[in-house]
């Protein structure tokens, strides 16, 4: 199969980053399984794809759900064929202050960013190792080294980082790479939710945000999803177990 052929599966692509990646790895020339909780609202990137000449399918499903999961790649590999690419971008805020926080503001995170990002590559690559060939990138965050308010949400983005390191280990034989990307501020529905959170108004935020960026600006879905182009390409495959921050600077 020629690299451009290869079928890529983005989860949580109905919005923000995901649909940036997936129209990205559309436009490189990949067969795009746009995933999403509710199918309709993945068939607006797919639509948005195709439109522009590229091919895609809305798939729907819960990635904390074992059956749902199994089913959904199922389906991509039999109406596009076997996955090689799988961006595990699915996920959810519940943020609050620990005294505040719930159980199930705790565990609705984990289950969609952990158990999502697990369940999705157990599915994916089996196809990925029949192949010879495949690439995981999973959505870390600068968060990852902690946020007031997001102890759920940071846990989940590090744990992000523990189990991309471990699959490029146990893949990288197969000629599997497996990375994770850790955005900084993009320009999204969540950091409006977060804007929200702390009383801000939107745009003051980011002005706030970007001030404190060494490129002095923020950043914008595109931004990632550039780089998970990089990562998903036959060039990067020397490239595996990185994390890699895309937060226009370094971190403190």
């Amino acid at each position: 199969m020629s690299e451009a052929a290869r079928v890529a599966i983005v989860t949580g692509a109905a919005r923000g980053i995901g649909a940036a990646t997936a129209r990205r790895l559309a436009a490189d020339g990949r067969s795009v399984a746009v995933l999403d909780l509710k199918e309709s609202d993945a068939q607006r990137t797919a639509d948005e794809i195709t439109a522009d000449g590229g091919t895609a399918i809305a798939v729907g499903a819960d990635v904390g759900d074992a059956d749902q999961v199994a089913t959904a790649v199922g389906q991509v590999a039999e109406r596009l064929g076997p996955p090689a690419i799988l961006v595990n971008n699915a996920g959810v805020l519940r943020d609050n202050l620990l005294f505040k926080m719930s159980e199930d503001d705790w565990d609705t995170v984990m289950n969609v960013h952990l158990r999502g990002a697990f369940l999705m590559s157990r599915a994916a690559q089996q196809h990925m190792v029949a192949q010879n060939w495949g690439r995981i990138v999973n959505l870390s965050s600068s968060s990852a080294q902690g946020n007031r308010g997001q102890a759920n949400y940071s846990t989940a983005k590090a744990g992000l980082q523990g189990f991309t390191k471990t699959l490029a280990i146990e893949l990288g034989k197969f000629g599997v790479t497996c990375n994770a990307v850790a955005p900084g501020f993009i320009v999204t529905d969540m950091t409006k939710a977060t804007a929200a959170r702390v009383g801000m108004d939107y745009d003051d935020f980011k002005k706030a945000a970007a001030e404190s960026i060494p490129v002095r600006r923020v950043g914008v879905p595109e931004d990632i999803a550039n780089t998970i182009s990089f990562l998903t390409a036959e060039s990067a495959g020397y490239v595996s177990g990185q994390v890699i921050y895309v937060a226009g600077g370094p971190l403190d």
